[in-house]
Parts: C-alpha cells; sequence; structure tokens
C-alpha cells in the first residue's frame, strides 16, 4: 500500500476566522451545511459528470482539502485522496458532516435527473466560492458532452495556476479598526412545531421574477434583500401574535458579501452578518413600517467602518491571548456550549441573498433555473437563502417542522403584494422516500 506524502510536504491552510467557529459546533447530527443546485437542460451522465469533478478540483486548492486536528486547532490539510465520489441525491439535503466520510472532503456532489448539487461545510467557503465552483464544474461537464464553453464571470479557468489571493483570510487582511463592533444579542422570538425526523429538511422554493420584486421592493424605498428582510420580520410577528406571544422581540439576521465593499478575490469565506429587531411591546406595526425601519437601518449601517469593527471583534476573539492557549478540545466544548446556548437565540430568521450568478452566455441555454439552500438551523424555521440567475429569483426556505407554516405564509405575503410566485418543495419525497435513504453513522 502506498504510504501518504508526509505532511511537511503537503500544503495547509489554516481555517479563516469564520470558519474556525464551525468545527465545535458539529454535532453527531448538525452541521452548518448549504447547498447550491444548477438544473441542466438534458439529462446528468453520471460518469461525465465524476469525469468533470476530477478535472475541476485541482483548480480550487482551497476546496481540495481535509479537516485535521492540532493541538490549538483545527487546520485543512491537502486532500490526497483523489476527487471525492459523484453520489445519486437524497432526501435529506445538507445532512451534517463527519471528517472520515466522502473520502474525506468537505463538499459532496449530488446529481438527480438533470441536476447537479454541491453541498458545502460553510467552514471552507461561502456563498460566493460555492457558486465559483459550481459554475465551473457545470462548464467542464458540458464541454464534455460536447457544448462550446468559454471561461469568463463564475467559469474559471481549470488550466490557469489558480491565484495565491482566491485562498487567503481576507478578514485578516481587512481587520482593521480601533473599535470593537459589540457582540451581545437579545433572546428573540422562535416558531416552534412539530419537527421532522432527524437529518430531514422541508424545504420550499419560490421562483419570482426580478423585475416584479425589485419594482415592488423599490415602491417602498428598498432593495430586495431590505424587502424579503421586512417580510420576514413581518410574517414572524403575526404567527407570535397569533400564538397569543407578544413579550419577545422578532429579530432577522442578514449575511453581508464582504467583497462588495473590500477588494478581495478569496474563495473562502468572507461575509458578516447585520441583525435587526422590532419590538412588538413598543406598539403595533405595519408591513410598509418595517420595510421602512429595515431599509433605514441596513443603510445607515453598512458601510466600511463599521464592518471593520465587526471584522476587528471576530479577529479579536480569535487573537485573545487565553483562547490561544487553550488546547482544541477545551476551545471547542466552549465554542459548542456558547453556541448551544446562544447561537441561535438572537435569530428569529435569516436571509441571505447571494445575488446575481453570472456565466458566459453560451452557458446560459443549456440551464433550466438555480437555487441555493441553507441548511437547517437547530433552532431556527425559517432559514432563507436567495439567488438571481436570468431574470428569476429563487428564494429557498428550509426548515425542521412538519408544518410549512413559514414558507406559507412568506410566498402568501408577496403574493399579495402583488408579486407572482411558483412554488416548488420535497415534502413529497420526504413523506415516500425511505429513512435509510443516506446512510448515517
Amino acid at each position: 500500500m502506498k504510504s501518504e506524502t508526509p505532511l511537511r510536504q503537503r500544503p495547509w491552510y489554516k481555517l479563516d476566522n469564520a470558519g474556525k467557529i464551525f468545527p465545535g459546533q458539529n454535532t453527531s447530527t448538525w452541521s452548518n451545511i448549504f447547498r447550491i443546485s444548477v438544473t441542466l437542460t438534458e439529462k446528468i451522465d453520471s460518469s461525465l459528470l465524476e469525469k468533470a469533478l476530477e478535472m475541476t478540483v485541482p483548480r480550487f486548492p482551497c476546496f481540495n482539502v481535509r479537516m485535521k486536528t492540532g493541538f490549538f486547532w483545527h487546520y485543512l490539510e491537502k486532500n490526497p485522496n483523489g476527487a471525492p465520489p459523484v453520489m445519486p441525491d437524497i432526501a435529506n439535503p445538507c445532512h451534517r458532516v463527519r471528517w472520515d466520510e466522502n473520502r474525506g472532503y468537505l463538499f459532496r456532489i449530488y446529481y438527480y435527473e438533470n441536476r447537479i448539487s454541491a453541498e458545502f461545510y460553510h467552514a471552507i467557503t461561502d456563498g460566493f466560492g460555492a457558486s465559483r465552483f459550481l459554475m465551473t464544474l457545470t462548464a467542464v461537464y458540458l464541454r464534455l458532452t460536447g457544448k462550446e464553453i468559454p471561461n469568463g464571470e463564475s467559469v474559471y479557468d481549470i488550466n490557469e495556476k489558480p491565484r495565491i489571493e482566491e485562498s487567503e483570510d481576507s478578514y485578516l487582511k481587512y481587520a482593521k479598526s480601533d473599535t470593537k463592533a459589540k457582540r451581545l444579542k437579545k433572546f428573540v422570538y422562535h416558531y416552534r412545531g412539530e419537527k421532522l425526523p432527524k437529518h430531514y429538511v422541508n424545504v420550499t422554493t419560490g421562483y419570482i421574477p426580478v423585475e416584479a420584486i425589485k419594482t415592488r421592493a423599490k415602491a417602498h424605498g428598498a432593495t430586495v434583500t431590505e424587502y424579503i428582510a421586512a417580510v420576514l420580520l413581518w410574517i414572524m410577528y403575526n404567527i407570535q401574535k397569533e400564538e397569543g406571544k407578544t413579550e419577545k422581540e422578532i429579530g432577522v439576521q442578514i449575511p453581508v458579501n464582504l467583497r462588495n465593499t473590500f477588494a478581495s478575490e478569496t474563495l473562502r469565506n468572507f461575509s458578516l452578518c447585520y441583525s435587526f429587531n422590532i419590538d412588538p411591546k413598543r406598539g403595533e406595526y405595519t408591513l410598509p413600517e418595517i420595510i421602512r425601519l429595515v431599509s433605514l437601518y441596513l443603510r445607515y449601517i453598512n458601510n466600511e467602518k463599521e464592518l471593520r469593527a465587526m471584522m476587528k471583534g471576530n479577529i479579536g476573539l480569535e487573537k485573545n491571548p487565553i483562547m490561544r492557549i487553550l488546547p482544541l478540545v477545551l476551545k471547542d466544548f466552549g465554542i459548542g456550549m456558547a453556541f448551544k446556548l446562544t447561537g441561535e437565540k438572537g435569530v428569529s430568521a435569516v436571509i441571505s441573498n447571494v445575488g446575481i450568478i453570472r456565466m458566459p452566455a453560451e452557458m446560459e441555454q443549456y440551464i433550466e433555473k438555480m437555487m441555493i439552500m441553507m441548511g437547517p438551523g437547530r433552532l431556527n424555521g425559517s432559514r432563507c437563502a436567495a439567488l438571481s440567475f436570468k431574470g428569476t429569483l429563487a428564494i429557498t426556505v428550509s426548515n425542521i417542522y412538519k408544518d410549512p407554516k413559514i414558507q406559507r405564509e412568506l410566498f402568501t405575503a408577496l403574493v399579495k403584494e402583488g408579486i407572482p410566485v411558483k412554488v416548488e418543495s420535497n415534502r413529497n419525497s420526504i413523506e415516500k422516500e425511505a429513512y435509510a435513504n443516506v446512510i448515517l453513522r
């Protein structure tokens, strides 16, 4: 049996500042996973997809890694096991990750009929990096089927040497501030219902004409992301009122792509989260009022100085002398307990909008649609992710409850606002597929 290359001869990476918290949050049933999918016009040939993956992985060294455990920190080491397997899709997307599965890779590739899906462990990348990988993989696959697809936009050249900037920790580069943003959050309202079996998630995607929602948001003086965040607050506010509970605040979390503010080519994590709350004890709220408040808040706080202060606060935890000398087992225990006790309790809903996915025009004709989803939270019942492609906004709601109340209320609210929505759901597959559809240990 051929021995592995010695560690000193293998490239390795520190986890980026955001990625360092995720291993400590892992449990036997939950990991912070997200999925991005592309639906083609033709049925997938799994053998060609496998070959395309083998050709694509070397171009992305920051994903061609496995998790290793040091004495003080987890770190990423080049994976010597070849490309990960290409697998038939499953009924329970975004289930937990283990370091010893999937040939050690921290992302998974699935196919079903004419759909390719990539699931990423958030410790290695965010939606930006994931979209570049999937678009490049899809382009390589289409070329193997005989299509002429150029490079450009989200499609990277697999024959190009990876740029050093693509693997940098941009948090360390830009966390320059004399102050640190406050990290304290209030505990807020959470919807609670009968849960699905472990490892299953209720997924609903609404496909919406971009111009329709953009026009409606503009009528309220808001951007599309501000508008969706406000609608989420509005429906959670009304659900709490229906339950006869008005004592808790409602909070929405909005991840921000820092590449829109700071010059960065990194394919690793480079985003931060803003949070905004409304307090029902202060009186009644209307939807237009909430939209206005969200819009005013985000435009006030979304600036370079605030973002640098937030990054400085996050880096400060990593640089803390006590944290640095603690053995990893104690770090993971502390991070895990902190996440269990407070991690999601300051958030009622999440909306992550990765924006427009662009690709060469020659490639668009072979793609029907795209979507992105966040894995279910351990507590949140309304984790939403969105992207835009060819004039269509896909909003996906994932939760762990049998009753699809939150997504139903969200899309109903949009329809009442005059926005057409075409809805797809995995509810039938959840009810029909055997639980043994996924191998779990």
